[in-house]
């Protein structure tokens, strides 16, 4: 079996690649390494999912493996993301399984871990339950060993779930929002059950799109992978703004009222300025991910905040917040981490936010996006035959100085192999998209000649 956890948990199309076996199986591990008490408490996991038809099927398999290592299950249904990592906090459980695949369309599914506090996993934790689950198991949990009769855990739904999350978000909020008008898409997701609500109760003026899941469409040609609906409602109704989740709501994107994107880059750029302005940016320093625009960093050297870059995704970048004890940071993709209210991405957090600082300062969401000038960014996904032996490769290092040098500064080159396939990933940014395409199709043709 290849490696079962990816940039974000494990994922793959819902009873095929992701069966119930597997889920029973990812549970039962995850409940034996992280309830690491000492046997006189009752281990506690908190589950939640969206609303995609598979994850009735998979929170039943998860469900079944954590009873049987002996946990006491806190059943929270459907609810986004950032929801279950707060619930797994506030309740002082041992663990929590989100059972969403974000994104991804509906025949996908997967299963991101949290462990106590509701953090997301390290790299090490990932490894020990995989070999767990691959069958290097310790005597202890040898089938013998499982617990039976009164040890055998209980399962007992969190009816309050939703409203402890909703008073949480709105606990971010300085002051009533000035009546902004918001269309926010709900993806057909997790956000349906808590957005509309949220961003209602703030002070805005709400309309919803993408809020009625059945089960079969989240992400179907709406959320924030499929801006077009929201461009349209946002120009039909003359909203201010507008949101934009994916299925578990833990990323947030934006459109203006001209329809025009304000991506993660951005809003990170617009909530920095503001924690900045405030005192509140902790060591006047922001947390993002080699991929963020150039455009972005010169912003923050305007502004006089620094910029800690780490890997792509949004647990490297919480892994930065807290081992340098920070309070900000985020993708491209939208998921932003403030980490005084939220141990992972937040979208709701995010979009009120946003929303804040528009009624805070009387700005339009493009006047505030205007701050990150973008430089053109080009991607080339290249196919190779060994991606290790293409960071070796001298003909590739001397290919990337020299482009480097073309660039000064006023562009940037990024080769990054992918983690699970054989690819290599060229990005290049530049003061005009043709120079950006010429760099980046040169140095694919390096690339893919290795």
């Amino acid at each position: 079996m290849g490696r079962l956890f990816g940039t974000d948990g494990v994922r793959g199309r819902a009873n095929a690649d992701l069966t119930p076996e597997l889920a029973l199986s990812v549970a039962r591990a995850a409940a034996s390494v992280l309830a690491d008490r000492d046997g006189t408490q009752r281990p506690v996991a908190v589950v939640g999912r969206d609303p995609r038809a598979s994850g009735e099927m998979l929170e039943a398999a998860v469900v079944a493996g954590l009873s049987s290592a002996g946990a006491e299950v806190l059943r929270v249904g459907v609810l986004p993301t950032p929801a279950v990592a707060f619930l797994t906090a506030q309740t002082g459980a041992d663990l929590g399984v989100m059972i969403s695949a974000s994104h991804n369309p509906m025949p996908d599914n997967g299963i991101k871990l949290f462990s106590r506090g509701g953090h997301k996993l390290p790299d090490a934790v990932e490894a020990a339950i995989e070999r767990r689950i691959t069958g290097h198991l310790s005597a202890s949990d040898a089938p013998d060993h499982r617990p039976t009769g009164a040890d055998v855990g209980r399962v007992r739904d969190l009816p309050d779930a939703g409203s402890r999350y909703v008073e949480h978000v709105l606990s971010s909020l300085r002051r009533p929002l000035a009546g902004v008008r918001v269309v926010v898409d709900c993806a057909h997701g997790a956000a349906s059950v808590c957005a509309p609500e949220v961003y209602r109760r703030a002070g805005a003026q709400v309309h919803v799109i993408g809020g009625d899941p059945d089960g079969w469409n989240i992400n179907d040609g709406i959320g924030s992978t499929h801006l077009g609906p929201l461009r349209d409602a946002v120009a039909a109704t003359g909203a201010d703004i507008g949101i934009a989740h994916d299925g578990d709501a833990d990323r947030c994107l934006a459109v203006t009222a001209t329809g025009e994107l304000v991506d993660g880059d951005q809003i990170l750029a617009i909530c920095a300025l503001d924690l900045h302005e405030r005192g509140e940016l902790v060591g006047d320093t922001v947390v993002a991910t080699v991929m963020s625009n150039l455009g972005f960093h010169h912003t923050m050297r305007d502004a006089g905040i620094t910029v800690a870059t780490t890997a792509v995704g949004d647990r490297y970048v919480l892994e930065a917040l807290r081992s340098r004890g920070l309070s900000l940071g985020g993708e491209q993709s939208g998921h932003l981490v403030f980490l005084d209210w939220a141990t992972t991405g937040d979208g709701l957090l995010t979009g009120l936010a946003l929303l804040a600082r528009m009624s805070a300062t009387g700005s339009s969401l493009a006047e505030l996006a205007s701050v990150v000038q973008k430089l053109p960014q080009v991607l080339v996904n290249v196919s190779v035959s060994d991606r290790i032996a293409v960071a070796e490769d001298e003909d590739v290092a001397r290919a990337v100085n020299a482009a480097e040098e073309e660039l000064g500064d006023t562009g940037r080159v990024l080769l990054r192999p992918s983690g699970t396939e054989q690819l290599v990933r060229v990005m290049v940014e530049a003061p005009t998209q043709e120079q950006a395409d010429e760099v980046a199709h040169r140095l694919a043709e390096v690339v893919a000649a290795v």
